[in-house]
């Protein structure tokens, strides 16, 4: 099993609105960074337990947990003009883009934040892209120990 950490802004996409879906399940589409569509596309696999990060809002952090229900496929929405994440550099028989579907589990019993989360950039996340300074992706891999470290800070 692998772990990961995806951010969505709260207000775009947060974790009430993917409790709020039919069998709180959804795509995670528009990620438009080649380093994270290579993540969802090649890596994330069914059952593949992932940290629901609130980002770009007052108190960024770690608000629930998903998993991973249907692993990489072509992100749709890069094909039509209409869409938010359109690319027109993106073709159904050449897709450039790719997204996974997540399924709510739980919600944490509390926020945890980025910043006590840079508590332990010299600790047990000292390896962690999340704490690491300019690290802007969208997803963000977890080794076992990390993601077990996160959970006992709940």
């Amino acid at each position: 099993m692998n772990y990961w950490l995806m951010k969505s802004e709260p207000e775009v996409f947060g974790i009430e609105h993917l409790k709020r879906m039919p069998d709180q399940t959804e795509h995670w589409d528009g990620v438009r960074n080649y380093q994270a569509r290579n993540m969802m596309r090649d890596q994330m696999k069914m059952g593949d337990q992932v940290f629901f990060y609130h980002s770009n809002c007052d108190e960024p952090g770690i608000v629930g947990i998903m998993e991973v229900v249907r692993e990489g496929y072509p992100d749709f929405t890069a094909f039509d003009p209409e869409q938010k994440y359109y690319d027109p550099k993106s073709d159904p028989d050449n897709p450039r883009w790719y997204m996974v579907d997540v399924r709510f589990v739980r919600d944490l019993k509390r926020t945890i934040t980025l910043k006590e989360l840079k508590e332990y950039a010299d600790g047990p996340l000292a390896d962690s892209p999340l704490v690491r300074k300019g690290n802007r992706l969208s997803i963000v891999p977890l080794t076992a120990g990390q993601w077990d470290f996160i959970l006992s800070l709940e």
